[in-house]
Protein backbone atom coordinates (compact mmCIF):
# COMPACT_ATOMS: atom_id res chain seq x y z
CA UNK A 1 0.00 0.00 0.00
CA UNK A 2 1.27 3.44 -0.94
CA UNK A 3 0.79 6.59 1.05
CA UNK A 4 1.04 10.32 0.37
CA UNK A 5 2.68 12.60 2.92
CA UNK A 6 1.64 16.23 2.57
CA UNK A 7 2.85 19.30 4.45
CA UNK A 8 0.05 21.82 4.26
CA UNK A 9 0.15 25.59 4.04
CA UNK A 10 1.74 26.03 0.60
CA UNK A 11 -0.01 27.69 -2.33
CA UNK A 12 -0.63 25.75 -5.51
CA UNK A 13 0.50 27.96 -8.37
CA UNK A 14 2.04 27.81 -11.82
CA UNK A 15 1.06 26.32 -15.18
CA UNK A 16 -0.89 23.08 -15.44
CA UNK A 17 -1.50 20.93 -18.53
CA UNK A 18 -4.23 18.30 -18.15
CA UNK A 19 -3.98 14.83 -19.61
CA UNK A 20 -6.68 12.97 -21.54
CA UNK A 21 -10.09 12.30 -20.07
CA UNK A 22 -10.07 9.03 -18.13
CA UNK A 23 -13.77 8.50 -18.76
CA UNK A 24 -13.25 8.91 -22.50
CA UNK A 25 -10.15 6.74 -22.78
CA UNK A 26 -11.66 3.58 -21.29
CA UNK A 27 -14.51 3.20 -23.85
CA UNK A 28 -12.09 4.15 -26.64
CA UNK A 29 -9.82 1.29 -25.61
CA UNK A 30 -12.82 -1.05 -25.70
CA UNK A 31 -13.74 0.24 -29.17
CA UNK A 32 -10.56 -1.26 -30.64
CA UNK A 33 -12.22 -4.72 -30.75
CA UNK A 34 -14.72 -3.38 -33.31
CA UNK A 35 -12.09 -3.51 -36.08
CA UNK A 36 -9.13 -5.63 -37.19
CA UNK A 37 -7.17 -2.50 -38.11
CA UNK A 38 -4.89 -0.50 -35.78
CA UNK A 39 -6.41 2.21 -33.59
CA UNK A 40 -4.00 4.80 -32.18
CA UNK A 41 -4.97 6.98 -29.25
CA UNK A 42 -2.97 10.05 -28.22
CA UNK A 43 -2.98 11.99 -24.94
CA UNK A 44 -3.71 8.83 -22.94
CA UNK A 45 -3.21 9.23 -19.18
CA UNK A 46 -0.94 6.54 -17.68
CA UNK A 47 -3.18 5.83 -14.73
CA UNK A 48 -3.99 2.58 -13.00
CA UNK A 49 -7.43 2.15 -14.58
CA UNK A 50 -5.94 2.54 -18.06
CA UNK A 51 -3.11 0.11 -17.29
CA UNK A 52 -5.58 -2.50 -16.05
CA UNK A 53 -7.77 -2.03 -19.13
CA UNK A 54 -4.73 -2.54 -21.38
CA UNK A 55 -3.85 -5.73 -19.48
CA UNK A 56 -7.41 -6.97 -19.97
CA UNK A 57 -7.26 -6.33 -23.72
CA UNK A 58 -3.82 -7.90 -24.06
CA UNK A 59 -5.09 -10.99 -22.24
CA UNK A 60 -7.71 -11.66 -24.93
CA UNK A 61 -5.20 -11.19 -27.74
CA UNK A 62 -5.25 -7.49 -28.59
CA UNK A 63 -1.84 -6.28 -29.74
CA UNK A 64 -1.15 -3.41 -27.32
CA UNK A 65 1.76 -1.06 -28.07
CA UNK A 66 2.06 1.84 -25.62
CA UNK A 67 4.49 4.64 -26.26
CA UNK A 68 4.55 7.48 -23.74
CA UNK A 69 1.08 9.01 -23.71
CA UNK A 70 0.05 7.22 -26.90
CA UNK A 71 -1.06 3.65 -27.44
CA UNK A 72 -1.75 1.63 -30.60
CA UNK A 73 -4.13 -1.32 -30.39
CA UNK A 74 -4.92 -3.97 -32.97
CA UNK A 75 -7.57 -6.65 -32.39
CA UNK A 76 -6.90 -8.54 -35.63
CA UNK A 77 -6.28 -11.88 -33.95
CA UNK A 78 -8.18 -12.33 -30.70
CA UNK A 79 -7.39 -15.52 -28.80
CA UNK A 80 -10.64 -15.52 -26.84
CA UNK A 81 -13.69 -13.48 -25.91
CA UNK A 82 -13.79 -14.63 -22.30
CA UNK A 83 -12.42 -11.99 -19.92
CA UNK A 84 -10.22 -12.74 -16.93
CA UNK A 85 -12.34 -12.42 -13.75
CA UNK A 86 -9.50 -10.97 -11.68
CA UNK A 87 -8.75 -8.29 -14.28
CA UNK A 88 -12.47 -7.46 -14.58
CA UNK A 89 -12.53 -6.93 -10.83
CA UNK A 90 -9.77 -4.33 -11.03
CA UNK A 91 -11.41 -1.87 -13.41
CA UNK A 92 -14.95 -0.64 -13.91
CA UNK A 93 -14.23 -0.16 -17.61
CA UNK A 94 -14.27 -3.92 -18.22
CA UNK A 95 -18.06 -3.67 -18.60
CA UNK A 96 -17.47 -1.53 -21.71
CA UNK A 97 -16.60 -4.68 -23.65
CA UNK A 98 -20.16 -6.01 -23.24
CA UNK A 99 -21.25 -4.20 -26.40
CA UNK A 100 -18.35 -4.30 -28.87
CA UNK A 101 -17.11 -7.85 -28.21
CA UNK A 102 -20.33 -9.76 -29.10
CA UNK A 103 -21.26 -7.19 -31.78
CA UNK A 104 -18.18 -8.04 -33.84
CA UNK A 105 -17.00 -11.39 -32.49
CA UNK A 106 -20.32 -13.05 -31.69
CA UNK A 107 -19.95 -13.68 -27.97
CA UNK A 108 -18.37 -12.54 -24.73
CA UNK A 109 -18.06 -13.73 -21.15
CA UNK A 110 -17.66 -10.93 -18.63
CA UNK A 111 -17.46 -10.85 -14.87
CA UNK A 112 -18.67 -8.24 -12.37
CA UNK A 113 -16.58 -5.10 -12.85
CA UNK A 114 -14.53 -3.39 -10.16
CA UNK A 115 -14.35 0.35 -9.54
CA UNK A 116 -15.12 2.80 -6.78
CA UNK A 117 -17.42 1.77 -3.96
CA UNK A 118 -19.60 4.87 -4.09
CA UNK A 119 -23.00 3.20 -4.09
CA UNK A 120 -24.97 0.84 -6.25
CA UNK A 121 -23.95 0.98 -9.92
CA UNK A 122 -26.59 -1.04 -11.75
CA UNK A 123 -25.95 -2.81 -15.05
CA UNK A 124 -29.55 -3.35 -16.07
CA UNK A 125 -29.57 -0.52 -18.62
CA UNK A 126 -26.55 -2.03 -20.41
CA UNK A 127 -28.06 -5.48 -20.86
CA UNK A 128 -31.59 -4.29 -21.62
CA UNK A 129 -30.28 -2.01 -24.36
CA UNK A 130 -28.04 -4.69 -25.84
CA UNK A 131 -30.93 -7.17 -25.73
CA UNK A 132 -32.96 -4.70 -27.78
CA UNK A 133 -30.23 -4.89 -30.44
CA UNK A 134 -30.28 -8.70 -30.39
CA UNK A 135 -27.41 -9.43 -28.00
CA UNK A 136 -28.75 -11.89 -25.44
CA UNK A 137 -27.36 -12.17 -21.91
CA UNK A 138 -27.49 -15.12 -19.54
CA UNK A 139 -26.07 -15.30 -16.01
CA UNK A 140 -24.06 -18.39 -15.06
CA UNK A 141 -21.93 -18.83 -11.94
CA UNK A 142 -21.78 -15.08 -11.51
CA UNK A 143 -20.53 -14.46 -15.07
CA UNK A 144 -22.37 -12.53 -17.78
CA UNK A 145 -22.56 -14.61 -20.97
CA UNK A 146 -23.43 -12.52 -24.01
CA UNK A 147 -24.33 -13.87 -27.46
CA UNK A 148 -25.13 -12.11 -30.72
CA UNK A 149 -28.35 -13.65 -32.06
CA UNK A 150 -29.82 -13.73 -35.55
CA UNK A 151 -32.05 -10.87 -34.47
CA UNK A 152 -29.02 -8.55 -34.23
CA UNK A 153 -30.18 -5.36 -35.91
CA UNK A 154 -30.86 -1.69 -35.28
CA UNK A 155 -33.92 -0.63 -33.32
CA UNK A 156 -35.34 2.22 -31.25
CA UNK A 157 -34.29 2.11 -27.60
CA UNK A 158 -35.60 4.16 -24.69
CA UNK A 159 -33.09 3.89 -21.85
CA UNK A 160 -34.53 3.71 -18.34
CA UNK A 161 -31.74 6.04 -17.18
CA UNK A 162 -29.24 8.27 -18.94
CA UNK A 163 -26.34 6.00 -18.05
CA UNK A 164 -23.01 7.09 -19.54
CA UNK A 165 -21.42 3.65 -19.79
CA UNK A 166 -24.66 2.02 -20.99
CA UNK A 167 -24.97 4.66 -23.72
CA UNK A 168 -21.36 3.98 -24.73
CA UNK A 169 -21.86 0.19 -24.78
CA UNK A 170 -25.00 0.42 -26.88
CA UNK A 171 -23.46 3.04 -29.18
CA UNK A 172 -20.45 0.82 -29.92
CA UNK A 173 -22.58 -2.27 -30.57
CA UNK A 174 -25.02 -0.33 -32.77
CA UNK A 175 -22.27 0.78 -35.16
CA UNK A 176 -22.18 -2.78 -36.54
CA UNK A 177 -25.91 -3.59 -36.19
CA UNK A 178 -27.67 -3.68 -39.60
CA UNK A 179 -30.19 -0.89 -40.02
CA UNK A 180 -30.93 2.19 -37.97
CA UNK A 181 -30.63 2.49 -34.18
CA UNK A 182 -32.12 5.35 -32.18
CA UNK A 183 -31.05 5.76 -28.54
CA UNK A 184 -33.51 7.91 -26.56
CA UNK A 185 -32.60 9.30 -23.12
CA UNK A 186 -28.98 8.87 -24.12
CA UNK A 187 -26.17 10.33 -22.02
CA UNK A 188 -24.60 13.38 -23.63
CA UNK A 189 -21.47 13.96 -21.50
CA UNK A 190 -18.28 15.19 -23.22
CA UNK A 191 -16.66 11.75 -23.00
CA UNK A 192 -19.63 10.18 -24.81
CA UNK A 193 -19.17 12.78 -27.54
CA UNK A 194 -15.43 12.08 -27.70
CA UNK A 195 -16.06 8.34 -28.10
CA UNK A 196 -18.51 9.16 -30.89
CA UNK A 197 -15.85 11.27 -32.61
CA UNK A 198 -13.44 8.30 -32.58
CA UNK A 199 -16.11 5.93 -33.92
CA UNK A 200 -16.85 8.37 -36.77
CA UNK A 201 -13.17 8.37 -37.71
CA UNK A 202 -13.40 4.56 -37.79
CA UNK A 203 -16.25 4.82 -40.30
CA UNK A 204 -19.34 4.77 -38.06
CA UNK A 205 -22.39 6.79 -39.13
CA UNK A 206 -23.58 8.63 -36.01
CA UNK A 207 -25.68 11.76 -35.53
CA UNK A 208 -27.07 13.53 -32.48
CA UNK A 209 -23.98 13.38 -30.29
CA UNK A 210 -24.26 15.89 -27.45
CA UNK A 211 -28.06 15.42 -27.28
CA UNK A 212 -30.27 12.82 -25.59
CA UNK A 213 -31.23 11.35 -28.97
CA UNK A 214 -28.44 9.55 -30.81
CA UNK A 215 -28.98 7.90 -34.21
CA UNK A 216 -26.70 5.26 -35.69
CA UNK A 217 -26.78 3.74 -39.17
CA UNK A 218 -25.05 0.40 -38.94
CA UNK A 219 -22.13 -0.36 -41.25
CA UNK A 220 -20.61 -3.71 -42.29
CA UNK A 221 -17.15 -2.97 -40.96
CA UNK A 222 -15.12 -0.34 -39.18
CA UNK A 223 -11.54 0.64 -39.93
CA UNK A 224 -8.58 1.96 -38.02
CA UNK A 225 -8.12 5.54 -36.89
CA UNK A 226 -5.90 7.96 -35.02
CA UNK A 227 -7.52 10.11 -32.35
CA UNK A 228 -6.38 12.55 -29.68
CA UNK A 229 -8.32 12.15 -26.43
CA UNK A 230 -9.83 15.39 -25.16
CA UNK A 231 -8.53 16.97 -21.93
CA UNK A 232 -9.88 15.71 -18.61
CA UNK A 233 -12.13 18.47 -17.27
CA UNK A 234 -12.45 16.68 -13.92
CA UNK A 235 -8.66 16.83 -13.55
CA UNK A 236 -8.77 20.51 -14.51
CA UNK A 237 -11.48 21.15 -11.92
CA UNK A 238 -9.48 19.30 -9.26
CA UNK A 239 -6.35 21.38 -9.78
CA UNK A 240 -8.36 24.62 -9.98
CA UNK A 241 -9.97 23.72 -6.64
CA UNK A 242 -6.52 23.07 -5.14
CA UNK A 243 -5.21 26.42 -6.33
CA UNK A 244 -8.29 28.38 -5.23
CA UNK A 245 -8.43 26.71 -1.80
CA UNK A 246 -4.76 27.49 -1.10
CA UNK A 247 -4.88 31.03 -2.51
CA UNK A 248 -2.63 30.34 -5.48
CA UNK A 249 -2.73 31.46 -9.11
CA UNK A 250 -2.99 28.84 -11.84
CA UNK A 251 -2.74 28.87 -15.63
CA UNK A 252 -4.33 25.92 -17.45
CA UNK A 253 -3.44 25.00 -21.01
CA UNK A 254 -5.15 22.57 -23.45
CA UNK A 255 -8.70 23.50 -22.49
CA UNK A 256 -11.89 21.54 -23.18
CA UNK A 257 -14.64 22.86 -25.43
CA UNK A 258 -16.48 26.10 -24.49
CA UNK A 259 -19.63 24.32 -23.26
CA UNK A 260 -17.64 22.18 -20.83
CA UNK A 261 -15.82 25.27 -19.56
CA UNK A 262 -19.17 27.01 -19.01
CA UNK A 263 -20.45 24.06 -16.94
CA UNK A 264 -17.31 24.16 -14.79
CA UNK A 265 -17.45 27.94 -14.43
CA UNK A 266 -21.08 27.79 -13.37
CA UNK A 267 -20.16 25.38 -10.57
CA UNK A 268 -17.09 27.26 -9.33
CA UNK A 269 -18.77 30.66 -9.49
CA UNK A 270 -21.15 29.47 -6.75
CA UNK A 271 -18.07 29.43 -4.51
CA UNK A 272 -16.78 32.83 -5.58
CA UNK A 273 -14.12 31.47 -7.95
CA UNK A 274 -13.58 33.45 -11.15
CA UNK A 275 -11.18 33.04 -14.05
CA UNK A 276 -10.51 34.41 -17.53
CA UNK A 277 -9.79 32.60 -20.79
CA UNK A 278 -7.43 34.19 -23.31
CA UNK A 279 -5.81 32.63 -26.36
CA UNK A 280 -6.70 29.10 -25.30
CA UNK A 281 -5.35 29.48 -21.74
CA UNK A 282 -7.31 29.73 -18.51
CA UNK A 283 -6.01 32.14 -15.88
CA UNK A 284 -7.08 31.77 -12.24
CA UNK A 285 -5.92 34.81 -10.19
CA UNK A 286 -4.42 34.38 -6.73
CA UNK A 287 -6.23 35.17 -3.49
CA UNK A 288 -9.78 34.72 -4.74
CA UNK A 289 -12.56 36.29 -2.68
CA UNK A 290 -14.13 32.97 -1.77
CA UNK A 291 -17.74 33.62 -0.81
CA UNK A 292 -20.79 31.40 -1.28
CA UNK A 293 -23.21 33.03 -3.70
CA UNK A 294 -26.57 32.94 -1.93
CA UNK A 295 -29.89 32.42 -3.65
CA UNK A 296 -32.38 35.26 -3.97
CA UNK A 297 -33.73 36.28 -0.58
CA UNK A 298 -30.53 35.29 1.22
CA UNK A 299 -31.46 31.60 1.53
CA UNK A 300 -28.83 28.86 1.72
CA UNK A 301 -27.66 27.87 -1.73
CA UNK A 302 -27.54 24.31 -3.01
CA UNK A 303 -25.05 22.56 -5.31
CA UNK A 304 -26.36 19.37 -6.86
CA UNK A 305 -25.15 17.00 -9.54
CA UNK A 306 -27.16 15.60 -12.41
CA UNK A 307 -27.00 14.49 -16.02
CA UNK A 308 -25.05 16.70 -18.40
CA UNK A 309 -24.93 19.69 -18.59
CA UNK A 310 -25.58 19.71 -14.84
CA UNK A 311 -22.61 19.71 -12.46
CA UNK A 312 -20.81 16.35 -12.84
CA UNK A 313 -20.89 14.05 -9.83
CA UNK A 314 -17.10 13.62 -10.12
CA UNK A 315 -16.60 17.34 -9.36
CA UNK A 316 -18.75 17.40 -6.24
CA UNK A 317 -16.12 15.97 -3.86
CA UNK A 318 -13.43 18.54 -4.70
CA UNK A 319 -15.99 21.37 -4.70
CA UNK A 320 -17.08 20.29 -1.21
CA UNK A 321 -13.52 20.62 0.12
CA UNK A 322 -13.19 24.02 -1.53
CA UNK A 323 -16.39 25.03 0.27
CA UNK A 324 -14.71 24.34 3.63
CA UNK A 325 -12.37 27.25 2.77
CA UNK A 326 -15.15 29.53 1.53
CA UNK A 327 -17.16 32.08 3.52
CA UNK A 328 -20.80 31.09 3.92
CA UNK A 329 -22.91 27.94 3.89
CA UNK A 330 -23.68 25.61 1.00
CA UNK A 331 -25.78 22.45 0.79
CA UNK A 332 -24.28 19.69 -1.36
CA UNK A 333 -26.82 17.29 -2.84
CA UNK A 334 -25.31 14.14 -4.38
CA UNK A 335 -28.18 12.50 -6.28
CA UNK A 336 -26.46 9.72 -8.19
CA UNK A 337 -24.40 7.71 -5.68
CA UNK A 338 -25.51 7.10 -2.13
CA UNK A 339 -21.99 6.49 -0.77
CA UNK A 340 -19.95 9.17 -2.53
CA UNK A 341 -20.17 11.69 0.34
CA UNK A 342 -19.19 9.33 3.13
CA UNK A 343 -15.62 10.62 2.94
CA UNK A 344 -16.75 13.77 4.81
CA UNK A 345 -16.09 11.88 8.06
CA UNK A 346 -12.39 12.42 7.30
CA UNK A 347 -13.01 16.14 6.82
CA UNK A 348 -14.72 16.30 10.20
CA UNK A 349 -11.60 14.76 11.74
CA UNK A 350 -9.59 17.52 10.06
CA UNK A 351 -11.75 20.26 11.58
CA UNK A 352 -14.25 21.02 8.82
CA UNK A 353 -17.57 22.56 9.86
CA UNK A 354 -20.22 20.45 8.23
CA UNK A 355 -23.31 18.34 8.88
CA UNK A 356 -24.08 15.16 6.97
CA UNK A 357 -27.86 15.30 6.76
CA UNK A 358 -28.22 11.88 5.09
CA UNK A 359 -26.25 9.78 2.56
CA UNK A 360 -26.99 12.31 -0.19
CA UNK A 361 -26.76 15.72 1.51
CA UNK A 362 -24.02 17.58 3.36
CA UNK A 363 -24.25 21.15 4.69
CA UNK A 364 -20.85 22.88 4.69
CA UNK A 365 -20.02 26.15 6.48
CA UNK A 366 -16.73 27.93 6.07
CA UNK A 367 -14.06 28.98 6.21
CA UNK A 368 -12.62 26.37 8.56
CA UNK A 369 -9.07 25.90 9.76
CA UNK A 370 -8.19 22.37 8.79
CA UNK A 371 -5.62 20.37 10.73
CA UNK A 372 -3.43 17.49 9.63
CA UNK A 373 -4.60 13.93 10.16
CA UNK A 374 -3.74 10.34 9.30
CA UNK A 375 -6.52 9.30 6.91
CA UNK A 376 -7.36 6.79 4.15
CA UNK A 377 -8.49 7.44 0.57
CA UNK A 378 -11.78 5.58 -0.09
CA UNK A 379 -12.08 6.23 -3.85
CA UNK A 380 -10.61 8.28 -6.71
CA UNK A 381 -12.46 11.58 -6.31
CA UNK A 382 -12.66 11.47 -2.53
CA UNK A 383 -8.93 10.75 -2.52
CA UNK A 384 -8.19 13.86 -4.57
CA UNK A 385 -10.54 15.88 -2.36
CA UNK A 386 -8.58 14.74 0.70
CA UNK A 387 -5.32 15.73 -1.01
CA UNK A 388 -6.75 19.26 -1.44
CA UNK A 389 -7.82 19.29 2.21
CA UNK A 390 -4.29 18.23 3.22
CA UNK A 391 -2.80 21.05 1.14
CA UNK A 392 -4.95 23.50 3.13
CA UNK A 393 -4.38 21.91 6.54
CA UNK A 394 -1.88 22.98 9.15
CA UNK A 395 0.73 20.31 9.69
CA UNK A 396 1.65 16.97 8.10
CA UNK A 397 -1.13 14.79 6.70
CA UNK A 398 -0.69 11.15 5.74
CA UNK A 399 -3.12 9.69 3.19
CA UNK A 400 -3.14 5.92 3.02
CA UNK A 401 -4.28 3.83 0.04
CA UNK A 402 -2.88 6.28 -2.51
CA UNK A 403 -3.46 3.62 -5.20
CA UNK A 404 -7.10 4.73 -5.27
CA UNK A 405 -5.96 8.17 -6.45
CA UNK A 406 -3.60 6.56 -8.98
CA UNK A 407 -6.64 5.07 -10.72
CA UNK A 408 -7.70 8.51 -11.95
CA UNK A 409 -4.73 10.89 -11.62
CA UNK A 410 -1.32 10.33 -13.18
CA UNK A 411 1.77 11.00 -11.04
CA UNK A 412 -0.17 13.16 -8.61
CA UNK A 413 2.77 13.77 -6.25
CA UNK A 414 5.36 15.07 -8.77
CA UNK A 415 2.74 17.11 -10.65
CA UNK A 416 1.67 18.84 -7.43
CA UNK A 417 5.31 19.35 -6.40
CA UNK A 418 5.87 21.18 -9.68
CA UNK A 419 3.11 23.55 -8.56
CA UNK A 420 4.59 24.28 -5.15
CA UNK A 421 3.19 21.50 -2.95
CA UNK A 422 5.31 19.75 -0.34
CA UNK A 423 4.27 16.17 -1.04
CA UNK A 424 6.08 12.83 -1.09
CA UNK A 425 5.04 9.27 -1.76
CA UNK A 426 6.00 6.14 0.14
CA UNK A 427 5.43 2.66 -1.24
Amino acid sequence: MARLIIQGGRRIHGTFTPLGNKNAVLPMLAACVLTDEPVTLENVPRILDVENMLRLLADIGVDVRPRGHSVTLCAKELRKTSLDPALCGRVRGSILLAGPLPARHGSAILHPPGGDVIGRRRLDTHFEGLAGLGIAMARHNGAFRLRRTRAFRGTELLLDEASVTATENILMAATLAPGRTVILNAACEPHVQDLGALLRKMGARISGLGTNRIEIEGVKRLGGARHRVGPDYIEIGSFLAAAAATGGALTVTDLPDPTTLRVMQRAFSRLGVAWTVEQGRLHLPARQDLRIRQDLGGTISKMEDGIWPAIPSDLLSVALVLATQTRGSLLFFEKLFESRLYFVDRLLEMGATLVQCDPHRVLVSGPARLRAQHITSPDIRAGMALVIAALCAKGRTIIEQAEMIDRGYERIAPRLRALGAVITRQE
